[in-house]
C-alpha cells in the first residue's frame, strides 16, 4: 500500500491517519523491528523509520538519546534498510526519515535504488528543501518514491507553494517552531499552517511535533489529515531499557490510545 492510499483509506473511514516513528537500531536492530511491528499491529497506518544521525537539527533529547545508543551499537544504513524491509512486508507504507548527509554519503541514486528494493515508500527529509534537492527529486521520481518535504509556521506562502508542488505522498507540517518532543502542537496553533498548506495542494497534510496522548491526537485530527507521533513512542522504549516485553506492551498501549484518538475526531 502506498502512503497516499493509506491516507485515502483513513479519509474514507472518516478519520485522520496515524503515523508512527521509531529510529532504526534501538534498542538494537531486531528490537527496533519488533517495536515497529507492534505499532503496526496496534493501529499505525504509516510508519516512519529514523536513520540515526550524529548531528540532528530537528530531533529533541528523547529521539537523540535513542539514536545515539543505536549509533554506539554500530547501526548502519544497511540495518535501516533491513528494518524497512521487515516493516514494509506487512503492507504498511514505510518511509525513512533522514537528514541529508547520510544519503549524500551513501549515494543518492544508490540509496533510492536500495530503498525501493527494500519496499520503502520514500523519504522524509527535514533538512533539505526542494530547491536544493534536485538529485533526490530525480532519483525519487525514477524509482516512484515519495518525497515528503516540511513546512513550518515561519514558511511564507510562496515557500509553502514551492514545497507542496515538489512533494509526493503527503506534506509534513511541523506544528511548532523547535525540536521534537519538547512541546505540544495545539490544534488552534497549527490550524492556520494547515489551512495555508491545503490552499496550495490536494496532498494530505500530516502534523508532527509534540503529540503524546489520544486526546491530543483527537484535537489535531480535527484539522490534519494525519497525526505524526515520534518522541512519545521512543520514550516508551527508553522507559523500559531492561525489559523488552514491557517496552513492547507500552508501545502497543500508546498506539491503541492514539489510534482511538484519531477516530474520535
Amino acid at each position: 500500500m502506498s502512503v497516499s492510499t493509506a491516507f485515502e483509506k483513513a479519509r474514507v473511514d472518516g478519520r485522520a491517519a496515524l503515523v508512527g516513528y521509531l529510529p532504526a537500531g534501538y534498542p538494537d536492530v531486531q528490537g527496533g523491528i519488533d517495536g515497529l511491528l507492534a505499532m503496526v499491529e496496534a493501529g499505525c497506518d504509516v510508519i516512519e523509520i529514523g536513520l540515526p544521525y550524529s548531528d540532528p537539527v530537528m530531533d529533541g533529547p528523547i529521539i537523540q538519546a535513542a539514536a545515539q545508543q543505536a549509533l554506539e551499537r554500530g547501526v548502519r544504513t544497511a540495518d535501516v534498510l533491513r528494518t524497512v524491509e521487515a516493516v514494509a512486508a506487512t503492507g504498511t507504507p514505510t518511509l525513512v526519515m533522514t537528514y541529508w548527509n547520510p544519503v549524500a554519503r551513501y549515494g543518492v541514486e544508490r540509496f533510492a535504488t536500495d530503498l525501493a528494493n527494500a519496499g520503502g515508500a520514500g523519504l522524509i527529509t527535514p533538512d533539505i528543501t526542494p530547491d536544493f534537492a534536485e538529485d533526490w527529486i530525480a532519483a525519487a521520481d525514477a524509482h516512484d518514491l515519495d518525497k515528503v518535504f516540511l513546512v513550518s509556521p515561519s514558511s511564507t506562502d510562496a515557500r509553502i507553494a514551492m514545497t507542496t508542488a515538489a512533494s509526493r505522498g503527503f506534506v509534513y507540517a511541523t506544528g511548532i517552531m523547535g525540536v521534537t518532543g519538547t512541546a505540544q502542537a495545539t490544534a488552534a496553533g497549527v490550524a492556520p499552517l494547515i489551512a495555508r498548506t491545503k490552499a496550495t495542494t490536494d496532498l494530505p497534510v500530516g502534523v508532527g511535533v509534540g503529540v503524546s496522548t489520544g486526546d491530543q491526537a483527537a484535537e489535531l485530527a480535527t484539522y490534519a489529515d494525519g497525526v505524526i507521533v515520534g518522541s512519545a513512542f521512543v520514550r516508551r522504549l527508553l522507559d523500559h531499557p531492561d525489559d523488552r516485553a514491557a517496552g513492547l506492551r507500552a508501545l502497543t498501549e500508546l498506539t491503541a490510545d492514539l489510534a482511538a484518538g484519531v477516530r474520535r475526531a
